[in-house]
């Protein structure tokens, strides 16, 4: 189908803010003690802060959010019941779990990433897996897709390996994805959760949050912490206000919980959720085949995007409609569309539906029209 464009700048009511600090030169604005940091906003992929991003580094238990990402994956189609055994035991931190006891899939990722259990992480694994070697193998194969390019995952839980290790960057493509996943933002959201046993029966465990930025942020929503003697501190954390969220991970920061804050405060003044409007309110596309010639367009919503505040003024708008439609139209049908670009990149787009039922022309009425034509 031939489709025409229609180009125009965005008329958007928002103002401007002027920033102190000019996006170029944002590395320079705020400062971290990690030895590894980036803060991503998950709306556009847009880097707001780096320092040695792409840096491979030991990560510690921020490892478990991919462990959890993928149990719950699998517990979305199977919840299996999980007994844990010996060979899931492990050194560092806990749940405590006993040989014998028995929870499900969902219950036991809960507990894992509240406590950052160890045990918990090799009972994902091996139920999951088969084994931690095998599981490692799914994790590896999770990261390629979601873009982990600098990622090699050797452990469930994190504990150190000179073959496990990851990037900031990385870690913020994969906390973008998992909090995604609804049940997985409900768990790391909660500052104390309660995980239910299948055996012992009626056994509950109430398991609290290692994440403290929960609680010295307002607008903190998780998602994870870390600690090894060769990572030293690591710490992933999402943030959202207003409709846009961000992304923070420090590696190695001895000074995570006031760095991720000040990020944060960065951030959110230098971007913003707009809605995006249009000066296209309606627009008449011809009909073939009715009575009527030409049927109203209308968009579908309201589109928004989150962009640079900076950037406001340089959104762009284009119209792609067909010459002509064919009738019968139902009122409500994508006839088009509105995509907002903002340097050549889409942004947004929302649809433009009819406006209004259209009737095909009945068989009687054209042969009647061909007849007085031929006479």
């Amino acid at each position: 189908m031939y489709f025409r464009k229609i180009t125009a700048f965005v008329l958007s009511a928002v103002t401007v803010f002027f920033c102190a600090f000019p996006f170029e030169n944002n590395t320079y604005a705020v400062s971290t003690s990690a030895s590894a940091a980036i803060l991503y906003c998950a709306d556009n992929g847009e880097i707001l802060y780096e320092k040695n991003p792409h840096e491979k580094r030991a990560i510690a238990s921020i490892t478990k959010i991919m462990t959890a990402v993928i149990a719950l994956e699998y517990a979305a189609v199977n919840n299996k019941e999980v007994k844990f055994t010996s060979e899931m035991s492990a050194i560092g931190s806990s749940m405590y779990l006993k040989e014998g006891e028995i929870l499900t899939l969902m219950e036991l990722t809960k507990g894992m990433m509240m406590v950052s259990g160890n045990d918990a992480a090799n009972a994902v694994a091996i139920s999951v897996g088969g084994s931690k070697e095998k599981f490692a193998e799914l994790m590896n194969q999770k990261a390629q897709q979601i873009g982990m390019k600098d990622t090699h995952f050797v452990t469930p839980s994190g504990l150190d390996d000179e073959n496990h290790y990851s990037t900031a960057y990385d870690m913020a493509l994969l906390c973008s994805y998992a909090m995604d996943n609804e049940q997985f933002r409900n768990i790391v959201s909660q500052k104390s959760i309660k995980v239910s046993y299948v055996y012992p029966e009626n056994k509950t465990q109430i398991c609290t949050n290692h994440n403290r930025l929960l609680s010295l942020y307002d607008d903190c929503i998780g998602i994870k912490t870390g600690f090894t003697e060769k990572a030293g501190r690591t710490l992933t954390s999402a943030a959202e206000r207003d409709g846009v969220r961000l992304i923070a991970v420090t590696l190695n920061d001895g000074n995570d919980w006031n760095d991720h804050s000040a990020l944060y405060d960065y951030g959110f003044s230098l971007v913003e959720r707009v809605q995006l409007s249009t000066k296209y309110k309606s627009i008449d596309v011809s009909v073939v085949g009715s009575e009527q010639n030409t049927i109203t367009v209308v968009p579908y919503s309201q589109a928004e995007a989150t962009v640079m505040q900076n950037d406001i003024n340089k959104i762009e708008e284009k119209i792609y409609l067909p010459r002509f439609v064919y009738a019968p139209v139902k009122k409500g049908s994508t006839v088009g569309k509105i995509v907002y670009t903002l340097n050549g990149k889409i942004i947004s787009e929302t649809k433009l539906i009819a406006n209004s039922d259209v009737q095909a022309q009945t068989a009687e009425k054209h042969w009647y029209d061909f007849l007085k034509l031929r006479l």
